[in-house]
């Protein structure tokens, strides 16, 4: 029973990843983009319904019992594809280039389909991404102290 509702769920990401993601082809070429690109393109809040659309697709994955190592690598693409989308122009095209709701509709298939491997790759992926994180947070703290020493030094003569 729990393999025909996730066979029906997985059924129905996979068409709402399709739509959002690849269903308008480009005349003349194979590329394709979806409605997350199109609504992207409303300056202000394009960005964010897009990012509301894609995280309904973590939601059923966290429903579906997909382990949160899973979860925060799906919650990393759609942040990466709405941060990034922000920006005017450059964001919109990284938009359609990225394909958030692909990637994580394929991140939900690999796991359902062999949920040991990717449990590993993905516990990897979480932890670079702390270092990572932590990285940027002392690189930031380090720059915040030498602009204030620079500051105090350039006010002290």
């Amino acid at each position: 029973m729990q393999t025909k509702d996730h066979d029906a769920r997985k059924g129905r990401l996979e068409r709402l990843a399709w739509l959002l993601d690849s269903s308008i082809p480009l005349p003349g070429t194979n590329f394709r983009v979806g409605l997350d690109g199109v609504i992207g393109l409303i300056p202000g809040i394009g960005d964010a319904v897009g990012g509301v659309l894609s995280s309904y697709i973590i939601a059923e994955a966290a429903r579906m019992g997909v382990p949160k190592t899973i979860l925060i690598r799906m919650a990393f693409n759609v942040i990466v594809e709405t941060v990034v989308g922000m920006i005017p122009i450059v964001g919109d095209l990284f938009d359609v280039a990225w394909k958030a709701n692909n990637r994580n509709v394929a991140l939900l298939r690999e796991h359902l389909g062999n949920p040991r491997r990717t449990d590993t790759r993905n516990r990897v992926f979480v932890i670079v991404l702390g270092v990572v994180l932590f990285a940027v947070i002392i690189g930031i703290i380090a720059l915040g102290v030498m602009l204030i020493a620079a500051l105090v030094r350039a006010l002290s003569g």
